[in-house]
């Protein structure tokens, strides 16, 4: 499947009825194994996983090895990729072209509470250098509004994201992710300021579910590092049973 037909399945997944679900990956392995399992439409890297899987703090991994790493994971699969930018490493219109270059079609790019107007530029450039690809980017701009804003009131929260979101939307993004524990009263304040189908939401322990989301007209739900973190706690347990006189599993598939 060739990057613009690609892109537009993706857009497809997005603006359909039925809730998106990603299951984010972090390398080539875990997306052929996602992409293998029934239900997986799309592929979305977790950033923060990426990095912890190279030794870097989330956001601190370097750009050349994220992308290496990313078109590994493009590689591993032939559905939709869409690759977690992070703030787009200072030129996020570069990024991206390089990034479509290697068979990405959609983004994360998060504004960690950046003057408006900057995280707008960003946006911006990401969309114009997609649009001289050809291509039709999904861009999921994030507000940190809900991770960032400390002790602020629900209600400012509330207005703050849909303000950044609406100017993220204008400016081209396709999305607008808001992560945090989101309750199905903020859900629903923030899909009436955004739109059906604008909101993309990360499923955190004491969040919503799924269902609940898609029924308040959410469009996309990922998970973020929390699936490497459940990953790494089955590991730790398995090495904790073995370190115990334990044994393999005899049911253990050959995932690898």
């Amino acid at each position: 499947m060739a990057n613009v037909e690609k892109a537009l399945t993706l857009k497809a997944l997005h603006e359909a009825p039925e809730i998106l679900r990603v299951v984010n990956v972090w390398d080539a392995i875990t997306a052929k194994v996602a992409s293998e399992v029934d239900g997986t439409r799309a592929i979305a890297t977790a950033g923060h996983s990426i990095a912890a899987s190279h030794g870097f703090p989330d956001g601190e991994m370097p750009l050349e090895l994220l992308l290496a790493a990313v078109e590994r994971i493009v590689k591993a699969t032939d559905l939709p990729v869409s690759a977690d930018f992070d703030a787009g490493f200072g030129d996020p219109g570069e990024v991206t072209r390089r990034a479509i270059g290697i068979g990405v079609v959609g983004a994360n790019v998060e504004d960690r509470m950046k003057p408006l107007e900057e995280s707008i530029r960003t946006v911006e450039q990401i969309i114009a250098a997609a649009q001289a690809e050809g291509i039709e980017f999904q861009l999921n701009a994030r507000t940190d509004v809900f991770v960032k804003a400390g002790d602020l009131p629900v209600e400012e929260k509330v207005a703050q994201a849909v303000e950044r979101g609406r100017a993220f939307l204008e400016a081209g993004a396709s999305l607008v992710f808001v992560p945090g524990v989101l309750a199905a009263d903020v859900t629903r304040q923030l899909v009436a300021g955004l739109g059906e189908r604008k909101l993309s939401v990360i499923g955190l322990p004491g969040a919503l579910s799924a269902a609940e989301y898609e029924a308040l007209g959410v469009a996309r739900i990922s998970y973020g590092p929390l699936t490497q973190r459940v990953a790494l706690r089955a590991y730790r347990d398995l090495a904790t049973d073995l370190y115990g006189d334990g044994v393999i599993p005899q049911d253990t598939p050959a995932l690898n």
